[in-house]
């Protein structure tokens, strides 16, 4: 399979170097249950090798090295990020790709120095203050945008994991807020709780509007 590579930010960068190229990546459109969650990564000084060979499209890597990649990712010096996220309460007022735009341009703001230029994954474009270029399948193609993906999914996961503790019964821990079999069962045993996602078809057949369980009264 295909690695990311570094040719699009080489493209973006010219020739007269210097430009900080933003590679931006969301995780959390197909779940159920919690916020969508976006990261934007920066390799000011281009991709050191020892990280060239952890980074990967998020959806390959199996979990250990998903964790492992991102803690390399976060600690290095030789990356900028910034993290962004949109509530559910947001994809309910946005739709979940208004949602999703929303919680890019936090990330990208977030970083620690604004970008020059960004690269998006996807065909749809928040609305930045600099330039940008959306890359269908960016994650298998960029480092940066791979990057992103990786560090916005292990947040995410890491933050259903807690949601898990005080909402159990769905599996949050495993399925991270997906629609697996378990979750659809659980939903139809238990009913939703306030972080599931009212307008998604299978929360919206088991929500009574105004009555999702709270943190202290779940059933």
């Amino acid at each position: 399979m295909p690695r990311p590579d570094y040719a699009l930010e080489a493209a973006a960068l010219g020739d007269g170097g210097g430009r900080r190229v933003a590679g931006v990546d969301e995780v959390g459109r197909g779940p159920l249950a919690g916020p969508v969650l976006a990261a934007a990564v920066v390799f000011p000084g281009g991709v050191p090798a020892a990280l060239v060979a952890l980074i990967a499209d998020s959806k390959t890597l199996s979990p250990a090295r998903r964790e492992a990649a991102a803690a390399a990712l976060r600690a290095s010096p030789a990356v900028e990020f910034g993290v962004g996220a949109a509530s559910v309460a947001e994809i309910a007022r946005f739709n979940i790709l208004g949602a999703s735009l929303l919680a890019m341009r936090r990330a990208v703001r977030r970083l620690p120095v604004a970008p020059d230029f960004a690269l998006i994954d996807g065909n749809r474009a928040p609305d930045l203050p600099c330039p940008l270029r959306c890359v269908v399948g960016g994650d298998g193609r960029s480092l940066s945008i791979a990057a992103a993906s990786i560090i916005a999914k292990v947040l995410r996961d890491r933050l259903m994991a807690r949601l898990a503790a005080r909402f159990p019964g769905y599996g949050f821990e495993r399925n991270a807020g997906y629609p697996t079999a378990g979750h659809r069962a659980a939903l139809a045993l238990i009913g939703a709780c306030r972080h599931h996602r009212r307008g998604f078809g299978p929360v919206r057949r088991v929500a009574v509007p105004g009555s999702l369980p709270s943190d202290n009264h779940r059933h």
